[in-house]
């Protein structure tokens, strides 16, 4: 008893190193994943600061194209306008030449004779004074004319030339500032992939972060399991040791399950080879055969949703084969019942059976609970004939 005393501690002691490496071990990750989710969240925020300051720069780019354009539209019509001065001073120009032509040549086309015979027709010196003055001041003004007008022409063309140049390098800047919107927007849409990368990276670390931590948890749950099973094994080790162990008392082909009495005598129900190892269930969650949303493999027996502590019978008279801790299974009771045909009971919170007992049919044998790979309070049962998980209710 002694030396079974020393396997268990050692098992104990053993069970509870390897799950405290596998948190620690899933905590190291957890927490890599957690500083990775830091740096791709400041990666985030300074890509996004980036693209609000390529924004502003875009849309101040943007202000100033149109305030360029405004100024290209009235520069526009500035010239137009000027083009039509320039225009009519060239038209007022040549009016004023041609007339100034035929004058001259109305005066000196017939020669000396007629100019001079305009200044003799005259009846007294004063008039003669009048024409001849008239005649100057007639030839001075055609030439002060056309001098003026080849001025106005000569301004109205250096004020279109000036308005011109001012064009182009309107022109140009609107140019320039069009080669640097699409530029801006071209970062823009660069920052825009960068950030949409980034958050990609965020929320496939946010679900590796997530299944990490339910690992963790799960791990935590089934050391704390683990370890009460351990605990009430040494106690009914060091019990049996003592010689005051009953024959109700459970041991496990790894000595860590979960003991505890029966509760009832034998339950019976339906007139089937097999009777309902749970007949206080709630209801009936799962089905032989069926695939569920978290497995992809077809479900091998029935599970029976029922509160934690709900008694658990043997389906049919057998040979306990096993009783005790699986990792998976949790606290669990297998049953032969000859002739190759086996039924399997998982998840007890405790059970109060042991190896190597043999059961009559509905004979209590466990309790509901939620121990090992589980998501609730069930009791799972599992029919297999030489071996192959069948359906249960061929039986029941």
């Amino acid at each position: 008893m002694k030396r079974r005393m020393r396997k268990v501690t050692a098992l104990v002691l053993s069970v509870g190193m390897m799950l405290s490496m596998t948190i620690t071990s899933g905590a190291v990750t957890i927490d890599e994943a957690q500083k990775k989710a830091d740096e791709l969240q400041s990666q985030k925020s300074a890509a996004q600061a980036e693209k609000d300051t390529l924004a502003a720069k875009l849309n101040s780019i943007i202000e100033q194209m149109n305030k360029t354009q405004e100024e290209l539209s009235a520069k526009e019509t500035e010239i137009s306008t000027a083009e039509e001065e320039l225009v009519q001073a060239k038209v007022d120009e040549d009016d004023q030449y041609n007339s100034m032509k035929k004058r001259i040549k109305f005066m000196y086309e017939g020669g000396n004779t007629q100019f001079l015979e305009i200044l003799m027709s005259s009846s007294n010196i004063g008039d003669l004074l009048n024409k001849a003055e008239y005649v100057s001041k007639l030839s001075s003004y055609d030439r002060d004319m056309l001098t003026a007008f080849q001025d106005t022409v000569k301004a109205v063309e250096e004020k279109e030339a000036k308005l011109q140049d001012e064009y182009e390098k309107l022109n140009t800047l609107q140019s320039s500032l069009v080669s640097q919107q699409t530029e801006a927007q071209t970062l823009i849409s660069s920052k825009e992939a960068q950030i949409a990368e980034i958050q990609d990276q965020i929320t496939d670390n946010a679900n590796l972060l997530a299944d990490l931590k339910a690992k963790a948890e799960e791990a935590k749950r089934l050391q704390e399991e683990q370890a009460a099973a351990a605990a009430a094994a040494a106690a009914a080790a060091k019990k049996n040791n003592s010689g005051s162990s009953s024959s109700n008392g459970s041991s496990s082909s790894n000595g860590s399950s979960s003991s505890r009495p029966a509760s009832s005598g034998n339950v019976v129900s339906g007139s089937g080879y097999f009777t309902h190892p749970c007949p206080g269930m709630t209801y009936q969650s799962s089905y032989f055969g069926e695939v569920r949303s978290f497995d992809s493999r077809p479900h091998k027996g029935n599970d029976y949703a029922a509160p934690t502590g709900t008694p658990t019978y043997a389906a049919a008279a057998g040979t306990v084969i096993t009783a005790g801790w699986s990792n998976s299974a949790g606290n669990w009771v297998v049953i032969s019942h000859g002739n190759g045909l086996v039924t399997k009971y998982m998840h007890h919170s405790s059970i109060c059976v042991s190896a190597g007992q043999r059961v009559a049919k509905g004979q209590q044998i466990g309790y509901v609970g939620s121990t090992g790979y589980s998501t609730g309070a069930h009791l799972h049962f599992q029919v297999e004939l030489n071996g192959t998980p069948v359906n249960p209710n061929n039986y029941m």
